[in-house]
């Protein structure tokens, strides 16, 4: 079943990148937009291919991919259904750091400015929250944590947002605190994979760890696991991939909610099982949700963040009823 899951997460996720690949603005039929791709063809086929959509398709494989699986490790870690990427506050912080970015009116400087910016935010973050993981502490220290970060990094977008004397200032940071994968390039990609292969790969190797919390933190040191250790990997790797992944596209809520639910009935549902297919499906998700984006309303693109929205907010609303319900 494991192999199965896996190979048909893989080729839906493939399809809808190659979908993605296909369906825009430009009236590209499947041979143009494959030469312009891969053999040349014209030059506005390979502009359209190659600096706009290729990039798109690969930045909603690895953001999607990312938030997936860090929604199932803190899932898992937590040992909480509701728990998800943001609850950590670095994607509260990495959008401050953003939004300061365009406070000071620096953004246009270079490409690069933005992503830097949001990056600082993150690993503020990613500092404070591994200084506490490294303690002796408890994962509810962790998500209390979490929480002042995203309350304080929330009132203080609000401030700058206050403050703004520019109201086109104003209207960009909106814009881009409704996340989306549209106008990024291939600079974006190289920005954030780096860190983003190494949040998965502390994660992955988390998936022992992950399987004993499951029992209990007690069981779990009594297992041999190192919980120390294990904080230090699964929030430092949570917080590598969502950083990262907020810095080029902004924020982008609830496919790390959605996807380990839907795909946990599929497994065994011991946590280290639920990590690739959780990765697979939200690479399909958000690749699913991109599309959707382009092409619901054709004059006007939608934000990818407000279409997960849309999704994950209803779905969280039944999980508290359905978690309320069987606690009754």
């Amino acid at each position: 079943m494991s192999i199965r899951l896996h190979i048909g997460l893989a080729a839906l996720a493939m399809l809808l990148f190659v979908a993605s690949l296909l369906i825009g603005p430009a009236a590209l039929d499947p041979l143009t937009s494959l030469k312009g791709l891969i053999a040349g063809g014209g030059e506005a086929a390979i502009i359209i291919m190659r600096e706009i959509r290729l990039p798109r398709a690969l930045l909603g494989v690895m953001i999607g991919a990312s938030l997936g699986l860090s929604g199932a490790a803190l899932q898992g870690f937590l040992r909480n259904p509701l728990a998800e990427p943001g609850i950590i506050g670095v994607s509260a912080t990495a959008s401050l750091g953003a939004v300061v970015v365009f406070y000071t009116g620096i953004a246009g400087a270079s490409i690069f400015v933005l992503p830097a910016g949001a990056l600082v935010g993150a690993t503020v973050a990613v500092l404070l929250l591994l200084a506490i993981a490294a303690g002796n502490t408890t994962t509810l220290t962790l998500i209390l944590a979490g929480v002042a970060l995203t309350s304080l990094a929330g009132a203080l977008t609000s401030l700058v947002l206050n403050l703004s004397p520019n109201p086109f200032a104003s209207y960009e940071i909106i814009f881009w605190l409704l996340g989306s994968l549209k106008d990024r390039s291939m600079v974006h990609v190289w920005i954030c994979l780096p860190l983003m292969a190494a949040g998965w790969i502390l994660i992955l190797l988390s998936g022992r760890a992950l399987d004993a919390l499951s029992f209990g933190e007690e069981t779990a040191a009594s297992l041999g696991v190192d919980m120390a250790r294990a904080r230090l990997m699964i929030v430092g790797g949570v917080a590598l991939c969502v950083g990262a992944g907020t810095a080029v596209t902004g924020a982008i809520g609830f496919v790390g909610l959605v996807v380990p639910h839907l795909v946990r009935p599929l497994t065994d549902r011991m946590p280290s099982r639920l990590l690739v297919p959780s990765a697979l499906g939200g690479a399909a998700l958000l690749l699913a949700a991109d599309i959707a984006a382009r092409v619901v309303v054709p004059e006007r693109e939608l934000n990818v963040g407000v279409l997960t929205a849309l999704i994950g907010a209803p779905f969280f609303l039944w999980l508290v009823i359905r978690s309320r319900r069987e606690a009754i």
